[in-house]
């Protein structure tokens, strides 16, 4: 299921929040998450209930597996953490890189002049990133000492499949969520703001990223003829995935606070950045903190030679573009992006164009940002490398230009989105104003825009959110 639908909206969240309610009446402490985790199946097997299955495995094996990690006394500690840490990455492997996997292999045949292997098609399970690298970090707590095992398995299977976050997001840890999972504060005030900040997700969403998306549509699936177009192109990229995304999460913090809980934020005006090193401390603030606890760190962190630290961000990074996408666009992305920061960080983690004053330290940072897009959104190798020939002058095509048969309104938005990201208040900044004009003046505007949006989506097509295919 999907936010920017009329049977979540209306049908799906209202019933889920009238239940839910009622059973903080019931003198039962487990009631409201079992009926959460009820609610999330739903959402969840929507489309496809056979990948419930799935869900509620890894659930299982991490359950199981916590509570023998969680004995201190038991000599099987290390094993069950291996088991979990086995289990969900082969669950990950299979389902999402088996594909990939044999494509590679025979391709190396083909080198050779041999035949490949006949292979069916795996389909990948919406959302399997997501909730491994969280059913992952609940056992892996466990075994450092951060959390203790849950206090039942309501509560793990309400973690591993709460639907605000289970598809795209935030990635969420168990320490984070678990006092939470057992007592949160429910008030008019926090579920207000939860569906201020829903509602302007949603208008992000509807309004500038699937607006952006038609003019990305224009550049990338047909070539885009001149440097312009293949600038304009890749510029209403980086707005359409940044509030594609952010839209997402913004989504999933207002839900979650409607539903009592906090999640963390997981976007810091990123594209307000002055270097890479900055950018990824503002960008997808979850996954970079879990590639940091749980890989680089791991991996030796900081510590050690010089050699040794680049290659850990490299690795991190290049493991990190492969949890992206099965695809070699994917590996180059985060290789890209590795050889960045190592770079930075021998330059005392500043960028080199750190001599710039501070405003326009912006661009060139956002330009290199922009040229990792390409590599992120083009479908090949081939078709990235040609896009970025093209956006340097050296490509050939027609001269056409996207802009001059592109709606108004989709130049417009796209372009207001631009601006936001350099100048717009963040969502969170947003709706916790202080009470009085100002929080009025918000909540107006949020709701007038989010009418708009509802609008917009019953006369639009099926627009999915761009993560959903990680």
């Amino acid at each position: 299921m999907v936010f920017t639908t009329y049977h979540f909206l209306f049908w799906f969240l209202p019933l889920c929040l009238l239940v839910y309610y009622g059973t903080l009446r019931i003198k039962v402490a487990w009631a409201p998450a079992l009926w959460l985790t009820i609610a999330s199946y739903v959402f969840y097997g929507w489309e496809r209930p056979d990948f419930l299955g799935l869900i509620f495995f890894s659930t299982c094996l991490d359950y199981a597996c916590g509570r023998v990690v969680g004995n201190q006394e038991s000599r099987f500690r290390p094993l069950a953490l291996g088991l979990s840490v086995v289990g969900n990455l082969s669950l990950l492997g299979y389902f999402k890189y088996h594909d990939f996997g044999m494509e590679s292999l025979n391709d190396i045949f083909a080198m050779f002049g041999q035949p490949g292997f006949a292979y069916a098609h795996v389909a990948l399970p919406v959302g399997i990133s997501f909730y491994t690298f969280q059913t992952m970090s609940y056992t892996i707590d466990i075994y450092r000492g951060e959390v203790k095992p849950a206090d039942s398995f309501v509560h793990v299977a309400c973690y591993v499949a709460l639907f605000p976050q289970l598809v795209a997001g935030p990635i969420v840890r168990y320490r984070d969520l678990a006092e939470q999972l057992r007592s949160r504060i429910h008030s008019w005030e926090k579920f207000g703001r939860g569906a201020m900040i829903f509602m302007c997700g949603f208008a992000k969403k509807i309004l500038i990223a699937d607006s952006a998306s038609r003019l990305v549509v224009a550049a990338f699936d047909v070539p885009p003829g001149n440097a312009l177009n293949a600038w304009v192109g890749i510029t209403a990229y980086a707005v359409q995935i940044y509030f594609d995304f952010s839209g997402y999460s913004d989504m999933a913090i207002g839900l979650g606070r409607m539903l009592g809980f906090e999640f963390p934020l997981n976007f810091l005006s990123p594209y307000r950045s002055r270097s890479i090193t900055e950018f990824w401390r503002r960008w997808h603030v979850s996954l970079s903190a879990w590639l940091r606890d749980y890989l680089y760190i791991p991996l030796g962190g900081s510590r050690g030679t010089a050699a040794k630290v680049y290659r850990n961000l490299f690795v991190t990074m290049l493991l990190g573009g492969l949890w992206h996408g099965a695809q070699r666009t994917f590996l180059v992305w985060g290789a890209y992006h590795g050889i960045l920061l190592a770079l930075e960080r021998a330059n005392g983690k500043k960028s080199y164009w750190s001599f710039l004053p501070g405003p326009l330290q912006v661009l060139p940072t956002f330009i290199a940002v922009m040229i990792g897009w390409v590599f992120f959104r083009a479908p090949t190798l081939k078709a990235a490398g040609a896009y970025l020939r093209t956006m340097f002058f050296l490509g050939e095509g027609a001269s056409t230009s996207i802009l001059g048969s592109a709606e108004t309104l989709d130049i417009g938005l796209t372009v207001a989105g631009l601006a936001l990201c350099w100048v717009g208040v963040q969502s969170d900044r947003l709706v916790e104003r202080p009470s009085g004009w100002g929080r009025g003046a918000s909540a107006i505007f949020l709701t007038i825009c989010f009418v708009i949006a509802v609008g917009h989506m019953f006369f639009q097509s099926y627009s999915p959110f761009l993560y959903f295919q990680f």
